[in-house]
């Protein structure tokens, strides 16, 4: 094996994300809007977008169906984004965002269901996923997967322990693993031992049926999660590990920052990615670079992209221990 690390992101559910920019959203009336951006989406390609643009490499594994799987592809393409797509009889679903810029200033997003694999396609997605475990060519040659990432909603009828599932493959590949999914998958996760969650606040408290956000984390942790980094809005990014369960980490910015929050939280889970891929221990290094990669991409018009000052947010961020 050779080159550098790669951040391998799976993506069971991926969409066509459809993102319109409205100065000023009134509800019940006619809008005239200019053409709306297309970009191939899904939270695992978004990962794998914004390591690209960074100069990381990696490899998105994804399913694609109908014509928007092929407005998909060719957006993947036109990115340059190395990619394998499982076909599926399926039409690939679609996102759509609103983002207001008028005096709102506010995001409104309308997720389409994803529909149902069938088993074979279940299995075929697999398989992919383990043959690509074991190597990715890439331009320097056929490099070793420094982490798996397992992004996004599940469609529906999907198997219940896919995302464990992912964490066993990964962790007998001898790479770790991140899940960044809602609902009782994150508690699955947590359980097949995953090396990193992401979920944000509103997902940790209604999965874990907590108020307190310490203590949902604390739970999850103790289901067998290695860490867990919770995003928290304008309050930044809480960070929490199973070495030292009893404290955590806070890093945010000293102003918020306004923008497109979509996609935020897959700019963090990019930063987490390429952080464990290089082998990186550090709990309050993984934190910085995760909130620094998330607020950078507030400052971008679509998801999976982020602002060059990352660098300098990651400077001014403020890191407390708890």
């Amino acid at each position: 094996m050779s080159g550098n690390p790669v951040v391998l992101t799976v993506t069971p559910n991926p969409a066509l994300d459809v993102t319109y920019t409205v100065p000023g959203i009134h509800l019940g009336s006619s809008h005239r809007v200019p053409a709306p951006l297309n970009r191939a989406g899904g939270k695992g390609l978004n990962v794998s977008r914004v390591a690209q643009q960074l100069g990381f490499p990696t490899l998105a594994i994804a399913t694609c169906g109908g014509t928007t799987g092929q407005l998909l592809r060719s957006d993947l393409e036109a990115a340059a984004i190395p990619h394998l797509l499982v076909p599926v009889s399926a039409e690939t679903r679609r996102t759509i965002a609103f983002v207001d810029t008028g005096s709102n200033n506010t995001t409104s997003i309308f997720n389409e269901s994803g529909p149902a694999l069938s088993a074979a396609e279940w299995r075929s997605l697999a398989a992919a996923v383990v043959d690509h475990l074991g190597g990715v060519q890439t331009a320097d040659g056929v490099s070793r997967p420094g982490v798996l990432v397992g992004s996004g909603s599940l469609p529906d009828q999907a198997p219940e322990d896919f995302y464990p599932a992912l964490v066993a493959l990964a962790h007998a590949a001898g790479v770790p693993a991140i899940i960044d999914t809602s609902g009782s998958g994150i508690l699955a996760a947590a359980r097949a031992g995953a090396d990193l969650l992401k979920p944000n606040n509103h997902e940790l408290m209604e999965a874990m049926g907590e108020q307190d956000l310490v203590s949902a984390a604390r739970k999850l942790l103790s289901f067998g999660a290695k860490r867990v980094l919770v995003s928290v809005g304008e309050e930044g990014m809480l960070a929490f590990s199973a070495d030292a369960p009893g404290t955590w980490i806070q890093a945010k910015l000293p102003a918020p920052l306004s923008g497109n929050p979509t996609g935020a939280g897959d700019a963090a889970v990019s930063a987490a990615a390429v952080a464990l891929a290089q082998g990186e221990e550090s709990l309050r290094e993984i934190l910085r670079q995760a909130t620094a990669w998330s607020a950078a991409a507030v400052l971008m018009p679509g998801a999976g992209e982020i602002s060059p000052s990352y660098a300098e947010l990651a400077q001014q961020l403020i890191i407390t221990d708890h």
